[in-house]
């Protein structure tokens, strides 16, 4: 279950028809603007909204890597130590349809070009961990399924980030009221019905990535928090 907080700033701007005589208004400012004609009494307002969520999902990023003295020795003990760290994975609970080859390279390497010293094989895995307080334990089996095992980082994110993209939006619009609804009796109108929204600067969640530091010290897996924030901009009518 994702859990919300929620924290909420916004800057205003009025267009208030609330005058019956001359207009005053600043051509060259859109902080707030007069509207003569009666029938045209609007407010303006710019609402925003804030979530912030914990990631749920980590997506581990490993694999292996081998130097062998012939390019054939050193790739099938690769695919030999990939196929462990891919069943140390599996133990771990995680799933197979979770698991993805993201790297397969083989290449020599000099001493002094163009004196090959041997053969460098890499296979990387990446691994989605679907329950984030399972990290530790999997990140320690993919540690123990051998020497060629290298960890590249994590990165975390929202799996469901529309549905706190909606919460935000919900946020956003009742700041708008209420921003509207103090500018109305501020000017000692009624808020009317809504005219126009438009949905401003939106913020969705991003992924996070750390480094491979990160992910070897067990002790300092954290996922965090991911932000989302949403601007409306909500025109009503005034009575």
């Amino acid at each position: 279950m994702i859990k919300l907080s929620h924290t909420v700033a916004a800057a205003a701007f009025v267009t208030m028809g609330m005058f019956g005589g001359a207009a005053f208004a600043d051509s060259g400012s859109d902080v707030a603007r007069v509207v003569v004609d009666e029938s045209q009494a609007q407010v303006t307002v710019t609402g925003e909204g804030s979530l912030s969520s914990p990631p749920d999902i980590m997506r581990l990023n490993t694999g292996v890597e081998v130097r062998r003295a012939t390019p054939g020795q050193a790739f099938a003990d690769a695919r030999r130590a990939a196929a462990r760290l891919t069943k140390a994975l599996l133990k771990a609970g995680i799933d197979a349809k979770d698991l993805r080859t993201n790297e397969l390279a083989l290449g020599p390497e000099y001493d002094t070009y163009p004196k090959v010293s041997g053969y460098r094989a890499v296979q990387g895995v990446e691994a989605v961990v679907r329950d984030v307080e399972n990290a530790d334990k999997v990140i320690e089996a993919a540690v123990e399924a051998g020497e060629e095992v290298r960890l590249n980082g994590v990165s975390f994110e929202i799996s469901d980030g529309r549905k706190v993209l909606r919460a935000a939006r919900e946020v956003a619009f009742k700041d708008a009221r209420s921003r509207a609804e103090q500018y109305a009796k501020l000017a000692g109108r009624e808020l009317g019905p809504v005219v126009t929204i438009a949905e401003e600067n939106v913020t969705p969640p991003r992924p996070m990535a750390y480094g491979a530091g990160i992910a070897a010290d067990k002790a300092s897996i954290s996922p965090g928090q991911q932000s989302v924030s949403v601007s409306v901009r909500v025109v009503y009518g005034l009575r």
